[in-house]
């Protein structure tokens, strides 16, 4: 059961980039933090983005939102996530997909709790000219 979701979002977002295919870019993401556009493309209201994000060992996603849903694909390490409550809501491997829901009430950290850096694909599906992510306080929790 787990392989065909898995496969399903893979298949999307290798879907996303053949259709979406555009001009490459890097754009810094926060501090050790780096993130590579890929591809975007905007159809109607709504922008797609592929983008690689690399977060190093000991370092986090600081906390945020965003306007729209995040389909991604970790390719490398294990990205620990975090929702607003401070509790972990998902530790993704190599290979695990992730989605994040779009809202303020989705408050969320990804963190890099291991030895390597974690890399992932994601796909932004944003309404147009929405930044990627909304900046948001942390909500109490003991660590950054």
């Amino acid at each position: 059961m787990r392989r065909a979701p898995r496969g399903a979002l893979i298949g999307a977002v290798t879907a996303a980039t053949v259709l979406i295919c555009g001009p490459a870019g890097a754009t810094p993401a926060g501090p050790g933090v780096t993130a590579r556009t890929i591809s975007e493309r905007t159809v109607g209201n709504t922008d797609y983005t592929l983008r690689e994000i690399t977060v190093p060992p000991g370092q986090s996603t600081g906390w945020h939102y965003h306007d729209g849903p995040l389909y991604g694909v970790v390719r490398q390490g294990t990205l620990s996530h975090f929702d607003s409550s401070c509790a972990p809501d998902g530790v993704y491997g190599a290979g695990a997909p992730i989605q994040e829901p779009a809202g303020a009430g989705n408050v969320h950290i990804g963190r890099n709790l291991g030895d390597t850096p974690v890399v992932l694909d994601v796909l932004y599906v944003l309404p147009h000219g929405a930044p990627f992510a909304e900046d948001a306080p942390n909500p109490g929790c003991a660590f950054q």
